[in-house]
This record gives C-alpha cells, sequence and structure tokens, in this order.
C-alpha cells in the first residue's frame, strides 16, 4: 500500500507545474539554475567522473533513465540505478539492447518525463529523437567505435553525432561533466530549442579519474521538465513530425516526400542553432581563450585541451610562446568566436583523439586563410597523446630542433 501511494504521489509532481522554491518528495527545494551554479555554496568533493554523473542527476529532477551496459560508461548507469533505489528518480531500467534504449527513451520522453541515458562506442547514434524534437539528454563516454574494438579513449563517435540535429557539447573536465549535464537539460528543453543534447566526455580519463569538483548542495534541484512547453503538440498525428511518419504519399520516393522531409530537417539544424542565445550566458560564451594574441595557437575541446596545457607549459619553458583556445560546444559550433580568436594566429595546431582529425576539418572549413591550420597531432584506437607528443609536433612542424630530430641528425 505505501508503494501504491508513492507511486501516485510522483505522478502528481511529475505532472503539475511546480514553482521555485517548493519542495519535491525528497525534501530538495526546486531551484533556478543559475541559483545553484552562482548563488549556492559549492563544496569541493574528489569524485570520479562516473560520480560525478550520479551526482549531477541527484540534483537534476529527472523522470526516467534507461540503462544498457557499455565500457566506459556501466559505472555511472549502475550509480544511476541507486538514485532510483533512493527514490530520485520516477523510472529506470535496463534496455534490451542500444536500439531499444533508443526506442524507451523516446517513449518516456513523448510522454512528458525529463529523459537521461549513457552510452559508449557503438550505441552512440541517437538521430530519431532529434527528428521527433525530443530534449532527452545522453552522456557519451567516448572510446573507440569501429573494429578492432577498442574501450580507451577516441573521439571518432562524436564526428558521427555532428549532422544528426542534435546538440553536442563536449567537457574537458569532471567539473565541466557536471555544470554541462544540468546546465544541457536547460538549454535542451527551451521551446525554441526542444532538441536532444549529447554531453560528451572522455572515457576513462573523465569517467575513471578522480578530480575535485565544486558541487552544491544536495537539498537543492533543477526544476522539473514541463511538457506543455513542448513547441508541439505530444502525439499528435496531425502534426510534424509524427504526420509524416504517418501519411503514406510523404513515404513514397516524389518531390513531396524530399521537399516534407527536407524542411524538417533545416527546422532542426535551426533549432540547433537557436540554442546558442540560451547556452552563451549559462556556459559563459561557448569558447573560453587564454593568450590569444599569439602567433601561436592550440585549438581543442575534452581532454586534448588538458595536455595542451601542459604543452603550452613545456614550450614557455623553452621560450615558445603560444595561446589557447577551449571549445566546449561542437553544436552549435562557435565559428564567429573561433574566426576571431584565431584572426592574429600564423600557426594553429588542433590535437585530437581521433584518426579522422574532425575538428581540425571544423576549423579549416571556416576561417579564412585555412593553411595556417595544421591537422594534428591527432591519435586513434584509445592511443594515448602525452603533452611531450603536441610539444614534438608543433616545434617540427615550426622547424625548431627536437630531440627527435637531433637524434636523426
Amino acid at each position: 500500500m505505501n508503494k501504491q501511494v508513492e507511486l501516485k504521489d510522483r505522478k502528481v509532481i511529475a505532472s503539475k507545474h511546480v514553482k521555485l522554491g517548493q519542495k519535491n518528495q525528497k525534501g530538495q527545494t526546486y531551484t533556478d539554475v543559475n541559483d545553484i551554479f552562482y548563488k549556492a555554496k559549492q563544496t569541493p568533493s574528489f569524485l570520479t567522473g562516473s560520480e560525478v554523473i550520479r551526482a549531477a542527476i541527484k540534483i537534476a529532477s529527472v523522470g526516467t533513465s534507461v540503462a544498457y551496459p557499455i565500457t566506459p560508461q556501466s559505472e555511472a548507469a549502475a550509480l544511476i540505478g541507486e538514485l532510483f533505489a533512493e527514490g530520485y528518480l520516477d523510472e529506470y531500467f535496463r534496455g534490451e539492447s542500444e536500439f531499444a534504449v533508443m526506442g524507451q527513451c523516446a517513449g518516456a520522453a513523448f510522454g512528458g518525463h525529463r529523459v537521461f541515458t549513457t552510452t559508449a562506442g557503438p550505441g552512440t547514434l541517437r538521430p530519431m529523437w532529434a527528428g521527433s524534437r525530443l530534449p532527452i539528454q545522453v552522456c557519451v563516454t567516448c572510446r573507440g567505435v569501429n573494429s578492432p574494438l577498442s574501450i580507451q579513449p577516441d573521439t571518432l563517435e562524436m564526428h558521427y553525432l555532428l549532422e544528426t540535429g542534435m546538440l553536442v557539447w563536449h567537457a574537458e573536465t569532471a567539473q565541466d561533466l557536471f555544470d554541462f549535464i544540468l546546465k544541457g537539460f536547460i538549454v535542451a528543453e527551451q521551446p525554441d530549442v526542444h532538441v536532444p543534447i549529447a554531453v560528451c566526455c572522455d572515457g576513462f580519463f573523465v569517467t575513471h579519474t578522480k578530480d575535485t569538483v565544486e558541487l552544491p548542495p544536495e537539498d537543492l534541484c533543477l526544476t522539473p521538465y514541463d511538457p506543455y512547453r513542448n513547441p508541439q503538440p505530444v502525439m499528435d498525428m496531425e502534426t510534424a513530425p509524427i504526420r509524416m511518419m504517418r501519411d503514406p504519399f510523404v513515404m513514397k520516393s516524389n518531390y513531396i516526400s524530399y521537399a516534407t522531409h527536407a524542411s524538417w530537417q533545416q527546422e532542426i539544424h535551426a533549432a540547433v542553432e537557436r540554442s546558442r542565445k540560451h547556452t552563451i550566458p549559462l556556459l559563459d560564451g561557448l569558447i573560453d581563450e587564454h593568450n590569444i594574441d599569439r602567433e601561436i595557437l592550440i585549438v581543442g575541446s575534452g581532454t586534448a585541451v588538458s595536455q595542451s596545457r601542459e604543452a603550452i607549459r613545456l614550450l614557455e619553458e623553452e621560450g615558445i610562446k603560444v595561446g589557447l583556445v577551449k571549445i566546449k560546444t561542437i553544436r552549435p559550433f562557435p565559428y564567429e568566436e573561433v574566426k576571431q580568436a584565431t584572426k592574429n594566429a600564423k600557426h594553429i595546431f588542433v590535437p585530437e583523439f581521433n584518426v579522422s582529425g574532425w575538428l581540425a576539418r571544423e576549423i579549416k572549413a571556416n576561417i579564412p586563410d585555412n593553411e595556417r591550420v595544421y591537422v594534428g597531432p591527432h591519435v586513434m584506437g584509445g592511443m594515448t597523446m602525452p603533452s611531450e607528443v603536441i610539444v614534438e609536433e608543433i616545434k617540427k612542424h615550426l622547424g625548431i630542433e627536437t630531440a627527435a630530430t637531433a637524434s636523426l641528425g
């Protein structure tokens, strides 16, 4: 009987509009996201990235989380299961496959829940969510995708997500990961955005390494998702995108089909672009800049930025001055910000953990005089990229003798 009452109470709380200052069943107070980060006292905690995901979801007012085990996100999914057992989520279960998780998350989002899941490697692609305008959040703990499989860090899977119509943010540190998860819900759920978001971090480097993270009090929480702010009627058979999926004429290979699908895809990508005005104040800009007046710049995202910080320190010991641009959001991409930050640079290096060098290609496609961009160094298949490798590549490209070239001489 107690369980039935508890479930009934949860449904009431999930379905009604709540106000700031109200409390949920766990005694947490619904609080504006800005107050959580900028007014509440922050306490340092020493946690792994997986534990940070748990800490974020504990105060995120998530309705449903669906899990499927795949390294390196399995621990985070299990920790979210503990939160469900403690009463912080309405629904939690394991899907029978990654594709099943995609459909189950969609069903929960169509039903009006805030939805969170985690994934990695082969389980990454979630394009159906975007076409249906579902603001689901997936935490992608980046690892190798293709065969032979690697469970070590590799951001190739982010490349696959770029044109799916999702927001894509890339966390450098565990602190970024915590912040991005909570702020990501707020941005993705805005009525003029309302598309899914992938909060990405580099597997193992972030998920399994301990770091000090500033956390707000656990008795605060985000206001829950309000499904009535959805810009389209939920499951309305006469409204896009559901009508597109049901009408026979749309499914045929004819001009109407092409035009209908093309226009809807344009709207999804426009929604991603509209997220800028919500993201910039919450993340304090789409990029971070350090000493961008220098002729040599490193531009990167994720833990490649952390490796670059140390490389810059090593280079400065030799009198080589290097600036840094950290990209926080990949979609929307900070085109103008990167263009302005790199306008005075003569040499631009883009270190990456993937085989394709997709970030360097993105930058080269959007700045003038793109021969300044050096694609690399980049490693693949879970290989490490020590700061010394970045130093060697920069010195080699600049024609400065390195230990390796000296030994060859």
